[in-house]
């Protein structure tokens, strides 16, 4: 991959859950190619290990529920065994689910047929939080004692949905909200053990979990897809790599050593615009 600006991180050992995702796979690649020696965490084996394999030998794919802090335990031995102790974790775990997913923007009375908020169901309410939240609440109880006496970097990834949520999602934005919370408070805990806590809050990018909603079967857009990109100053959805500078800058402690409780927007610009 084609890196933005070379880091150094060699000496560095990286864990990222949800590693076998579009995003955090591209982080996993970005970072290994800068030297780090990477732990791929992530329940989908067969994804983590892909990963895995396209890096090289610096990278070890691990099988993890980060909803089971007894796996989470099990992968931190794992790492130790192979890699030593962290020094870095990025909490990319994380995503919506139909169950607490509105058809409609707008309460009105003419919805028959449609699954309101009424509807939702608070199961999935429950497992948009665990799987956002209660992962990197869990998973940081875990690996950051690894850093305690010696300092880290923790890089959570929140969402615009944390600075303005959008409509049918409302677990899935109150979940990213909490996430950039949980970020801030977490960095003025671990400040005066020298980690640092930052998030990423990505706009609109085309993942697997979100592609039906931006695009038809045939390919073409959505409407949503237009009030997105409507919404967005730059008119596009953002590629992976537009993500990797900021990944890198906060990675790198030389360049962002003073930088920590931030949630930096990576969106094209949306967060700032009003509309007119």
């Amino acid at each position: 991959m084609k890196l933005p600006f070379n880091i150094d991180l060699s000496g560095k050992v990286v864990a990222i859950t949800g590693a076998g995702g579009v995003l955090m796979s591209e982080f996993a690649r970005a970072l290994g190619a800068c030297g780090a020696k990477v732990a791929l965490l992530d329940i989908n084996a067969e994804a983590a290990g892909a990963v895995a394999a396209s890096i090289g030998d610096n990278a070890l794919a691990v099988t993890t529920d980060c909803l089971n802090k007894a796996e989470v335990e099990k992968a931190l031995e794992t790492v130790h065994a192979a890699f030593g102790k962290v020094n870095m974790l990025i909490n990319g775990a994380g995503g919506n689910n139909p169950r607490a997913t509105a058809d409609n923007e707008y309460m009105t009375p003419d919805l028959e047929g449609a699954k309101t908020f009424f509807d939702l169901e608070e199961s999935g309410l429950k497992f948009v939080f665990d799987l956002n939240i209660t992962s990197a609440f869990l998973v940081t109880q875990v690996f950051a004692k690894d850093m305690i006496e010696t300092g880290g970097n923790i890089i959570n990834i929140s969402s615009m949905n944390a600075f303005r949520p959008l409509t049918k999602i409302p677990a899935y934005s109150a979940a990213k909200a909490g996430i950039s919370n949980f970020t801030q408070w977490l960095a003025v805990h671990f400040a005066p053990c020298g980690i640092r806590v930052n998030a990423i809050a990505p706009g609109f990018f085309v993942t697997n979990q979100n592609r039906d909603l931006l695009f038809n079967k045939d390919g073409t857009p959505t409407a949503r897809t237009g009030k997105i990109l409507a919404a967005t100053p730059q008119k596009r959805f953002g590629e992976v790599s537009d993500l990797i500078g900021t990944l890198l800058w906060l990675a790198d402690d030389t360049a962002s050593g003073f930088v920590t409780g931030v949630i930096v927007p990576v969106d094209g610009g949306f967060n700032a615009y009003s509309g007119v």
